[in-house]
C-alpha cells in the first residue's frame, strides 16, 4: 500500500531531522512533511473505498449463496413432488431431498463463514493501517508541539 510507503518517509524525514542540542527534539522541513501528511491523506480514501468493496462484495457473495441454496431447496422440492407416485421412488426422493438440503445448508454456511472471515481480515488490516497513521500522526502532532 501506498500509505505505508509514505509513512516511511514520514518517519525518515524525523529520523533525519537535524537534532537540536539538549533538547532530544529536531528540526525538521516543515514542508516535507506537510507534502507527506496531505499525500497520506490522498490515499486514505482509496484505502476507505477499497474496505466499502469488499464489505458489499461480502453483502452480494452471502445473498448469491442464500439465492443459490433456495435455489437448491426449491429444485429438491420439484424433484421430491413428481416422484411422489410409487412408494419406493418417494422414499429415495426424501432421503435425496434431505441429502441436497443439508449439502445447501452445509455450502452456505461455508461459503457465508469464508466471505466473513475474508471481509473481516481486509478490514482488520485496513483498521491496523489506519490505527499506525493515526499514532505517527499523533506522536507528529505532539512532536510539533
Amino acid at each position: 500500500m501506498e500509505i505505508l510507503s509514505l509513512l516511511e518517509a514520514l518517519e525518515d524525514a524525523i529520523e533525519n531531522g537535524i537534532s537540536v542540542p539538549f533538547s532530544g527534539k529536531c528540526m525538521v522541513d516543515r514542508s516535507e512533511l506537510l507534502e507527506i501528511i496531505q499525500d497520506i491523506r490522498l490515499k486514505l480514501p482509496d484505502d476507505i473505498k477499497q474496505a466499502n468493496w469488499v464489505s458489499k462484495e461480502r453483502s452480494r457473495i452471502l445473498a448469491e449463496a442464500q439465492q443459490e441454496a433456495d435455489n437448491i431447496v426449491k429444485n429438491a422440492e420439484s424433484r421430491i413432488a413428481a416422484m411422489v407416485d410409487e412408494h419406493e421412488i418417494s422414499r429415495r426422493a426424501y432421503e435425496q431431498a434431505e441429502v441436497i438440503i443439508n449439502n445447501a445448508k452445509k455450502n452456505a454456511r461455508e461459503i457465508r463463514l469464508g466471505t466473513r472471515e475474508y471481509a473481516d481480515s481486509i478490514l482488520s488490516k485496513v483498521e491496523e493501517i489506519l490505527e499506525d497513521t493515526l499514532e505517527v500522526i499523533k506522536a507528529n502532532r505532539d512532536e510539533l508541539k
